[in-house]
Protein backbone atom coordinates (compact mmCIF):
# COMPACT_ATOMS: atom_id res chain seq x y z
CA UNK A 1 0.00 0.00 0.00
CA UNK A 2 2.75 2.41 0.76
CA UNK A 3 4.22 1.73 -2.69
CA UNK A 4 0.94 2.74 -4.21
CA UNK A 5 0.77 5.85 -2.48
CA UNK A 6 3.91 6.14 -3.16
CA UNK A 7 3.16 5.96 -7.05
CA UNK A 8 0.04 7.82 -6.91
CA UNK A 9 2.12 10.96 -5.29
CA UNK A 10 4.46 11.05 -7.89
CA UNK A 11 1.44 10.43 -10.82
CA UNK A 12 -0.17 13.57 -9.39
CA UNK A 13 3.02 15.83 -8.97
CA UNK A 14 4.02 14.68 -12.38
CA UNK A 15 0.58 16.41 -13.86
CA UNK A 16 0.82 19.36 -11.64
CA UNK A 17 4.56 20.60 -12.44
CA UNK A 18 2.63 20.90 -16.27
CA UNK A 19 0.78 23.81 -14.27
CA UNK A 20 2.13 26.97 -13.22
CA UNK A 21 2.73 28.26 -9.60
CA UNK A 22 0.21 30.84 -9.71
CA UNK A 23 -2.91 31.00 -12.14
CA UNK A 24 -6.08 34.37 -12.82
CA UNK A 25 -3.99 36.71 -11.24
CA UNK A 26 -1.91 35.49 -8.57
CA UNK A 27 -4.01 32.84 -6.90
CA UNK A 28 -1.81 29.85 -5.85
CA UNK A 29 -2.09 26.75 -6.93
CA UNK A 30 -2.20 24.64 -4.27
CA UNK A 31 -2.71 21.30 -5.98
CA UNK A 32 0.83 19.59 -5.12
CA UNK A 33 -0.02 20.12 -1.36
CA UNK A 34 -3.61 19.20 -1.43
CA UNK A 35 -2.86 15.83 -2.93
CA UNK A 36 0.57 15.45 -0.52
CA UNK A 37 -1.91 16.03 2.46
CA UNK A 38 -4.75 13.68 0.77
CA UNK A 39 -1.55 11.44 0.15
CA UNK A 40 -0.25 11.27 4.05
CA UNK A 41 -4.00 10.82 5.44
CA UNK A 42 -3.98 7.81 3.34
CA UNK A 43 -6.63 8.85 0.95
CA UNK A 44 -4.52 8.29 -2.17
CA UNK A 45 -6.83 6.72 -4.67
CA UNK A 46 -9.35 9.94 -4.26
CA UNK A 47 -5.90 12.06 -6.03
CA UNK A 48 -6.78 11.50 -9.49
CA UNK A 49 -10.24 12.53 -9.58
CA UNK A 50 -9.82 14.98 -7.22
CA UNK A 51 -6.94 16.62 -9.34
CA UNK A 52 -9.17 15.92 -12.58
CA UNK A 53 -11.59 18.74 -10.60
CA UNK A 54 -8.73 20.74 -10.00
CA UNK A 55 -7.06 21.28 -12.70
CA UNK A 56 -9.27 22.79 -14.85
CA UNK A 57 -8.95 26.06 -13.47
CA UNK A 58 -4.71 25.98 -13.45
CA UNK A 59 -2.41 27.67 -15.92
CA UNK A 60 0.89 26.50 -17.65
CA UNK A 61 3.75 26.37 -15.66
CA UNK A 62 6.15 29.17 -16.52
CA UNK A 63 9.22 28.88 -19.28
CA UNK A 64 12.40 29.79 -17.65
CA UNK A 65 13.48 33.21 -19.90
CA UNK A 66 16.50 33.93 -18.56
CA UNK A 67 19.35 32.07 -16.14
CA UNK A 68 19.28 33.20 -12.54
CA UNK A 69 23.15 33.94 -12.03
CA UNK A 70 24.35 32.15 -8.41
CA UNK A 71 26.33 35.13 -6.77
CA UNK A 72 23.44 37.76 -8.14
CA UNK A 73 20.28 35.47 -7.13
CA UNK A 74 18.84 38.87 -4.85
CA UNK A 75 17.75 40.28 -8.17
CA UNK A 76 15.39 37.66 -8.63
CA UNK A 77 13.80 37.41 -5.34
CA UNK A 78 10.41 37.68 -5.49
CA UNK A 79 9.75 38.19 -8.76
CA UNK A 80 6.91 35.51 -9.95
CA UNK A 81 7.68 36.58 -13.54
CA UNK A 82 10.65 34.68 -12.81
CA UNK A 83 9.44 31.54 -11.68
CA UNK A 84 10.35 29.46 -14.25
CA UNK A 85 13.59 30.73 -13.83
CA UNK A 86 13.79 29.57 -10.28
CA UNK A 87 12.78 26.40 -11.39
CA UNK A 88 15.23 25.86 -13.47
CA UNK A 89 17.96 27.12 -10.93
CA UNK A 90 16.82 24.53 -8.07
CA UNK A 91 16.34 21.70 -10.83
CA UNK A 92 20.25 22.50 -11.49
CA UNK A 93 20.90 22.26 -7.47
CA UNK A 94 19.25 19.61 -6.85
CA UNK A 95 21.51 17.75 -9.69
CA UNK A 96 24.43 18.41 -8.22
CA UNK A 97 24.38 18.18 -4.49
CA UNK A 98 21.75 16.14 -2.43
CA UNK A 99 18.49 17.97 -1.82
CA UNK A 100 19.21 18.40 1.96
CA UNK A 101 22.22 20.58 1.53
CA UNK A 102 20.03 22.65 -1.46
CA UNK A 103 17.51 23.15 1.50
CA UNK A 104 20.34 24.12 4.31
CA UNK A 105 21.63 26.68 1.93
CA UNK A 106 18.65 28.25 0.72
CA UNK A 107 16.35 28.27 3.95
CA UNK A 108 18.06 30.95 5.69
CA UNK A 109 18.17 32.97 2.25
CA UNK A 110 14.45 32.66 1.79
CA UNK A 111 13.38 32.65 5.23
CA UNK A 112 12.53 36.30 6.01
CA UNK A 113 10.28 36.34 3.01
CA UNK A 114 8.20 33.42 4.41
CA UNK A 115 4.96 35.96 4.15
CA UNK A 116 5.13 36.29 0.46
CA UNK A 117 2.45 34.71 -1.37
CA UNK A 118 0.07 34.40 1.49
CA UNK A 119 2.49 32.42 2.86
CA UNK A 120 2.19 29.50 0.50
CA UNK A 121 5.68 29.12 -1.03
CA UNK A 122 6.57 27.65 1.91
CA UNK A 123 3.92 25.71 2.84
CA UNK A 124 4.57 23.85 -0.36
CA UNK A 125 7.66 23.60 0.55
CA UNK A 126 6.84 22.01 3.66
CA UNK A 127 4.66 19.09 1.78
CA UNK A 128 7.65 18.79 -0.30
CA UNK A 129 9.78 17.88 2.27
CA UNK A 130 7.19 16.17 3.96
CA UNK A 131 6.76 13.61 1.08
CA UNK A 132 10.75 13.07 0.34
CA UNK A 133 10.96 12.19 4.99
CA UNK A 134 8.04 10.17 4.34
CA UNK A 135 8.28 8.25 0.92
CA UNK A 136 11.88 8.57 0.30
CA UNK A 137 13.47 10.29 -2.79
CA UNK A 138 12.31 9.70 -6.42
CA UNK A 139 12.99 11.61 -9.62
CA UNK A 140 9.35 13.26 -9.54
CA UNK A 141 9.76 14.02 -5.58
CA UNK A 142 13.08 16.11 -5.91
CA UNK A 143 11.58 17.81 -8.94
CA UNK A 144 8.27 18.90 -6.54
CA UNK A 145 11.06 19.92 -4.20
CA UNK A 146 12.67 22.14 -6.67
CA UNK A 147 9.49 23.45 -7.72
CA UNK A 148 8.08 24.56 -4.03
CA UNK A 149 11.68 25.81 -3.37
CA UNK A 150 11.18 28.47 -6.99
CA UNK A 151 8.07 29.48 -5.72
CA UNK A 152 8.94 30.15 -2.37
CA UNK A 153 11.77 32.54 -3.74
CA UNK A 154 9.99 33.98 -6.41
CA UNK A 155 7.05 34.71 -3.94
CA UNK A 156 9.19 36.41 -1.41
CA UNK A 157 8.16 39.25 0.68
CA UNK A 158 9.67 39.75 4.35
CA UNK A 159 7.13 41.55 7.00
CA UNK A 160 8.36 44.30 8.78
CA UNK A 161 11.95 43.76 10.44
CA UNK A 162 10.98 42.57 14.12
CA UNK A 163 13.41 43.21 17.60
CA UNK A 164 14.18 40.35 19.15
CA UNK A 165 11.63 38.25 20.99
CA UNK A 166 11.81 38.78 24.67
CA UNK A 167 8.94 38.15 26.72
CA UNK A 168 7.66 35.16 29.00
CA UNK A 169 4.10 34.50 27.28
CA UNK A 170 3.61 31.17 25.93
CA UNK A 171 2.27 31.12 22.17
CA UNK A 172 -1.59 30.56 23.27
CA UNK A 173 -1.09 33.52 25.46
CA UNK A 174 0.53 35.68 23.23
CA UNK A 175 -1.44 35.12 20.06
CA UNK A 176 -4.63 35.35 22.24
CA UNK A 177 -3.19 39.22 22.77
CA UNK A 178 -3.13 40.22 19.00
CA UNK A 179 -5.74 42.07 18.03
CA UNK A 180 -7.74 42.47 15.20
CA UNK A 181 -6.21 45.57 13.12
CA UNK A 182 -7.93 48.06 11.18
CA UNK A 183 -7.45 47.23 7.77
CA UNK A 184 -8.90 47.97 4.45
CA UNK A 185 -11.04 45.11 3.60
CA UNK A 186 -10.05 45.50 -0.34
CA UNK A 187 -6.31 45.28 0.01
CA UNK A 188 -4.49 42.08 -1.07
CA UNK A 189 -2.60 40.05 2.24
CA UNK A 190 1.26 42.41 0.92
CA UNK A 191 -0.38 45.21 1.46
CA UNK A 192 -2.21 43.81 4.46
CA UNK A 193 1.58 42.70 5.82
CA UNK A 194 2.70 46.16 4.74
CA UNK A 195 0.74 47.85 6.97
CA UNK A 196 1.60 46.11 10.33
CA UNK A 197 5.23 48.43 10.10
CA UNK A 198 4.63 50.48 13.00
CA UNK A 199 1.74 49.27 14.63
CA UNK A 200 2.42 49.10 18.46
CA UNK A 201 -0.99 46.56 18.82
CA UNK A 202 1.03 43.76 16.91
CA UNK A 203 4.10 43.95 17.48
CA UNK A 204 4.15 44.73 21.40
CA UNK A 205 2.07 41.05 21.70
CA UNK A 206 3.89 39.66 18.97
CA UNK A 207 7.59 40.73 20.41
CA UNK A 208 6.04 39.20 23.87
CA UNK A 209 5.91 35.56 23.26
CA UNK A 210 8.49 33.28 24.82
CA UNK A 211 12.77 33.49 22.92
CA UNK A 212 13.95 29.70 22.08
CA UNK A 213 16.85 29.37 23.34
CA UNK A 214 17.98 26.17 21.92
CA UNK A 215 16.35 24.37 18.87
CA UNK A 216 14.88 21.95 21.27
CA UNK A 217 13.10 24.63 22.72
CA UNK A 218 12.59 26.07 19.21
CA UNK A 219 10.77 23.07 18.04
CA UNK A 220 8.75 22.62 21.38
CA UNK A 221 7.90 26.53 20.40
CA UNK A 222 6.62 25.94 17.12
CA UNK A 223 5.15 23.10 18.26
CA UNK A 224 3.02 25.29 20.28
CA UNK A 225 2.30 28.01 17.72
CA UNK A 226 0.70 25.59 15.58
CA UNK A 227 -1.41 24.34 18.68
CA UNK A 228 -2.54 27.59 19.70
CA UNK A 229 -3.10 29.09 16.10
CA UNK A 230 -5.27 26.30 15.40
CA UNK A 231 -7.29 27.20 18.12
CA UNK A 232 -7.32 30.61 17.17
CA UNK A 233 -8.76 29.69 14.15
CA UNK A 234 -11.63 28.03 16.21
CA UNK A 235 -12.36 31.40 17.49
CA UNK A 236 -11.54 34.37 15.54
CA UNK A 237 -11.57 32.60 11.89
CA UNK A 238 -14.96 34.03 11.07
CA UNK A 239 -12.75 37.40 9.80
CA UNK A 240 -11.82 35.11 6.61
CA UNK A 241 -12.38 31.49 6.54
CA UNK A 242 -9.55 31.45 3.92
CA UNK A 243 -6.67 33.68 4.77
CA UNK A 244 -7.20 32.38 8.41
CA UNK A 245 -6.21 29.02 7.22
CA UNK A 246 -2.35 30.19 6.34
CA UNK A 247 -1.97 31.32 9.80
CA UNK A 248 -2.13 27.89 11.00
CA UNK A 249 -0.78 26.23 7.33
CA UNK A 250 2.35 28.31 7.32
CA UNK A 251 4.46 27.56 10.66
CA UNK A 252 3.07 23.72 10.74
CA UNK A 253 5.14 24.22 7.33
CA UNK A 254 8.11 24.93 8.79
CA UNK A 255 7.63 22.79 11.49
CA UNK A 256 7.68 19.86 9.10
CA UNK A 257 10.70 21.37 7.71
CA UNK A 258 12.60 21.20 11.13
CA UNK A 259 13.91 17.81 10.95
CA UNK A 260 15.64 17.95 7.76
CA UNK A 261 17.19 21.23 8.18
CA UNK A 262 20.79 21.84 10.56
CA UNK A 263 19.90 22.29 13.91
CA UNK A 264 21.27 25.70 14.15
CA UNK A 265 18.15 26.78 11.72
CA UNK A 266 15.91 25.94 13.88
CA UNK A 267 15.38 29.03 16.09
CA UNK A 268 15.29 31.46 13.47
CA UNK A 269 12.70 29.12 11.59
CA UNK A 270 10.34 29.78 14.70
CA UNK A 271 10.87 33.10 15.22
CA UNK A 272 10.19 33.84 11.32
CA UNK A 273 7.11 31.24 11.25
CA UNK A 274 5.59 33.01 14.67
CA UNK A 275 5.62 36.46 13.68
CA UNK A 276 4.03 35.12 10.18
CA UNK A 277 0.98 33.52 12.28
CA UNK A 278 1.05 36.67 14.43
CA UNK A 279 0.83 38.84 11.57
CA UNK A 280 -1.73 36.93 9.23
CA UNK A 281 -4.26 36.56 12.17
CA UNK A 282 -3.62 40.21 12.52
CA UNK A 283 -4.92 41.47 9.18
CA UNK A 284 -7.39 38.70 9.01
CA UNK A 285 -8.84 37.54 12.37
CA UNK A 286 -12.41 38.03 13.47
CA UNK A 287 -12.93 41.11 15.79
CA UNK A 288 -14.93 38.97 18.52
CA UNK A 289 -15.16 35.28 19.29
CA UNK A 290 -17.51 33.02 17.39
CA UNK A 291 -20.36 32.42 19.22
CA UNK A 292 -20.39 28.48 19.22
CA UNK A 293 -18.29 25.51 18.22
CA UNK A 294 -19.06 22.94 16.14
CA UNK A 295 -18.59 19.35 17.04
CA UNK A 296 -15.31 18.32 16.02
CA UNK A 297 -15.15 14.35 13.89
CA UNK A 298 -14.93 11.66 15.84
CA UNK A 299 -11.49 10.77 14.85
CA UNK A 300 -8.53 12.02 12.72
CA UNK A 301 -9.91 9.12 9.68
CA UNK A 302 -12.97 10.77 9.75
CA UNK A 303 -11.72 14.21 9.81
CA UNK A 304 -9.94 13.48 6.28
CA UNK A 305 -12.99 11.84 4.50
CA UNK A 306 -15.10 14.75 5.30
CA UNK A 307 -12.59 17.47 4.47
CA UNK A 308 -11.99 15.41 0.93
CA UNK A 309 -16.02 15.20 0.51
CA UNK A 310 -15.94 18.89 1.19
CA UNK A 311 -12.91 19.16 -1.47
CA UNK A 312 -11.36 22.56 -0.86
CA UNK A 313 -8.10 22.64 -0.74
CA UNK A 314 -7.55 25.02 2.38
CA UNK A 315 -9.83 22.74 4.02
CA UNK A 316 -7.97 19.89 3.11
CA UNK A 317 -4.81 21.55 4.58
CA UNK A 318 -6.16 22.63 7.40
CA UNK A 319 -8.11 19.53 8.42
CA UNK A 320 -4.38 17.83 7.76
CA UNK A 321 -2.62 19.92 10.18
CA UNK A 322 -5.71 19.75 12.66
CA UNK A 323 -4.52 15.96 12.37
CA UNK A 324 -1.25 16.35 12.95
CA UNK A 325 -2.01 18.91 16.24
CA UNK A 326 -4.71 16.13 17.43
CA UNK A 327 -2.01 13.82 17.40
CA UNK A 328 0.57 15.67 19.16
CA UNK A 329 -1.71 16.55 21.96
CA UNK A 330 -5.00 14.53 21.84
CA UNK A 331 -6.60 18.29 21.78
CA UNK A 332 -10.34 17.32 19.82
CA UNK A 333 -10.89 21.53 19.19
CA UNK A 334 -7.99 21.09 17.20
CA UNK A 335 -10.50 18.54 14.85
CA UNK A 336 -13.14 21.15 15.33
CA UNK A 337 -11.30 23.43 13.93
CA UNK A 338 -11.31 21.54 10.56
CA UNK A 339 -14.98 21.18 11.30
CA UNK A 340 -15.52 25.59 11.48
CA UNK A 341 -13.19 25.32 7.59
CA UNK A 342 -15.85 23.29 6.05
CA UNK A 343 -18.75 25.58 6.94
CA UNK A 344 -16.65 28.65 6.75
CA UNK A 345 -15.05 27.84 3.29
CA UNK A 346 -17.59 26.91 0.17
CA UNK A 347 -16.32 24.31 -2.44
CA UNK A 348 -15.25 25.38 -5.54
CA UNK A 349 -14.74 22.32 -7.55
Amino acid sequence: MRQQAAEALDEAFARLHRTGSEFDDKLSNHGPMAVEALVHAGQWEAVPAWLDSYTRRLEPVLRPTERIARDAWREALGDRARDGDWIALFTDEIAERPWREVLALWWPRLLPGLPGGATHGVIRVGHAVRALLDLGESPVRLAEFAHAMAYFASSNQALPELPRLAGGRTPFEALDAVPPLPIDEKDHISRRLDFLAGWDAWLAPTLSVREATTPEQAQALLADTVHAATLRYLRRGHGSGVMNVHAVTAPSAVLRVLPALPREQWIPSYTTAWATSSAVFAVYSGREDATGTPAPAPDPVEAGRRALAHGDEHVIKLVDTAVDVFARSGDTRALAAGTLAAELIAPEH
